[in-house]
């Protein structure tokens, strides 16, 4: 018997994955997606056709969704094939494309649609993470900008009511709940918006009965209140996800809430394993090599080339020695000399060519999949010729120094004509993600532009693709985002690292299980 599980503000899938990877390749699956929710017409695609996915023991997916994929065809052509006509109408059912919202009667029909698929259960968990524009460090000094902005005027910061209502009416056995870091420091009405949501989420109903205990995942609690409440500061629930092997830093506040019978059994979440950190080069090594383009319509492969081999070196050594030393000079002339470029691809929905075996063993059965046979949204940008002359001098700079070039450390004539470029706000705005380390934060902000997501290869001269963003993320390989690019790029950004979710997963199985659930 498998636990069924709820997903709200679903995005394309990151936690659902974690969950559903559990027990699913050894032909056991665990959990199993009862419902899956999103408002974004793309991201609920991607819900949708990973669900059909899934509905097969993993090495019983079909064949038909490798040759589509080879062939550069909608994998979303299976649902219409009638042989798959049972899988697609699950898939159908479980990934609903909505926006939740405080309506009686979308929550009434929410609610018979849950009820349906938990039929009196109490062995199940929701998951999910609220939108974090309101509550963002960044979203935040946006709004600032906005005349007549209220906060508590603003939905955003209330969405997560949706989620405790959810809890209130079907009161699941155990719900994780993710956001952003600055969650801890939002405000309404001078009152942190965090410590209005635990207060919220320990009593969902408003009074002593039917309580929720709130764990962190990264530390164990110090100790507990008269009550039994865990005592926790606001950063224990901080979880730093380069600590647990997930290849980027990406710090979000996620909790694990336990239904008080379970707590009263006696039963305690553990804490995440911290391990070694995963570098970039790591899960990035193994894909194809890719050129990018040159923007305003010059896709020429030998302008491309053009572009890097006339960098004014000769005309900027001085320059570039004074301000980077003469090893990022020594590296720019040796790359130039010997770029083994012109290729003739840039990449596609999918290349056909099998990148290289990852080398960590466990990476390699997490990410790879040998029916694959080639990699998956994998096309690189195009850029401006400005744009790519940063990218090559940023890239060598980084092989050299270990570390992004600030703009200060840009010659002259390679700083963009931006008025505030000088002002201090822009340090980082060109940034190298380097192989040896983790890669910053994945973020929805690497849709608009790939500046904060240069390639560390400076012989590739580009930002990253949405496969290597997705390794990043932790993202099977075969796991493909419908979609235009630019949506793509949104909803590998905003997800959670599916890896990560499966570390959690693992939590939440043993919890049931010694509360003898499952």
């Amino acid at each position: 018997m498998t636990i069924p599980i709820i997903d709200l503000f679903a995005g394309p899938g990151g936690l659902g994955e974690g969950f559903s990877q559990v027990g699913w390749k050894e032909g056991d699956p665990f959990f199993r997606i009862g419902l899956s929710v999103e408002m974004e017409p793309a991201a609920h695609r991607t819900l949708k056709l990973r669900s059909f996915v899934r509905q097969f023991p993993f090495k019983e997916i079909p064949a038909e969704y490798y040759e589509l994929l080879r062939e550069g065809r909608n994998p979303e052509e299976l649902f219409s094939m009638g042989k798959f006509a049972d899988q697609a109408a699950i898939a159908d059912k479980e990934a609903w494309n909505e926006t939740l919202r405080n309506d009686d009667d979308f929550n009434e029909v929410l609610d018979l649609k849950i009820s349906a698929i938990l039929k009196g259960r109490q062995d199940w968990v929701l998951i999910g993470g609220p939108p974090c524009q309101a509550y963002s460090v960044v979203g935040r000094s946006r709004n600032k900008g906005i005349f007549g902005y209220l906060p508590e005027e603003d939905h955003r910061h209330f969405l997560y009511q949706e989620y405790l209502r959810i809890i209130e009416v079907h009161r699941p056995a155990v719900f994780i709940m993710e956001n952003v870091r600055g969650i801890l420091s939002s405000k309404i009405n001078g009152r942190c918006v965090f410590d209005r949501i635990l207060e919220d989420l320990r009593k969902p109903s408003g009074g002593p009965g039917g309580r929720y205990r709130i764990f962190s995942l990264a530390t164990e609690a110090a100790a507990f209140e008269d009550d039994g409440d865990p005592i926790f500061k606001k950063d224990d629930f901080v979880i730093k996800s380069e600590k647990y092997g997930i290849p980027q830093a990406r710090h979000r506040v996620i909790l694990l809430g336990m239904r008080d019978d379970l707590f009263r059994k006696g039963v305690r979440p553990a804490t995440l394993a911290e391990r070694n950190q995963t570098s970039l080069r790591k899960v990035l090594s193994g894909l194809p090599a890719l050129r990018s383009g040159v923007s305003r319509g010059k896709y020429d492969k030998h302008y491309w080339k053009n572009i890097l081999s006339t960098f004014p070196v000769d005309e900027l050594s001085k320059k570039i020695c004074e301000l980077s030393g003469i090893e990022v000079e020594r590296r720019l002339r040796e790359v130039i000399a010997h770029i083994p470029f012109p290729r003739e691809d840039m990449g596609a929905e999918f290349v056909n060519r099998v990148p290289a075996a990852i080398h960590d063993t466990l990476l390699a059965e997490w990410y790879q999949d040998e029916r694959l046979a080639g990699v998956l949204n994998h096309s690189a940008r195009t850029h401006m010729e400005s744009d790519l002359r940063r990218y090559f001098y940023a890239a060598c700079f980084a092989k050299e120094h270990y570390r992004s070039p600030k703009i200060s450390e840009f010659p002259e004539t390679l700083k963009p004509d931006h008025k505030n470029r000088d002002s201090g706000h822009f340090n980082d705005r060109f940034r190298v993600q380097l192989s040896g380390k983790p890669s910053c934060t994945i973020t929805s902000h690497i849709s608009k532009d790939g500046h904060y997501y240069i390639h560390p290869d400076p012989r590739q001269c580009r930002s990253l693709t949405v496969r290597e963003a997705a390794r990043i993320q932790t993202f099977p390989d075969n796991y493909f985002f419908c979609g235009n690019r630019t949506q793509q790029y949104v909803q590998v950004g905003n997800a959670v690292p599916p890896l990560l979710a499966y570390k959690i997963a693992g939590i939440v199985k043993r919890l049931l299980i010694e509360a003898e659930f499952g």
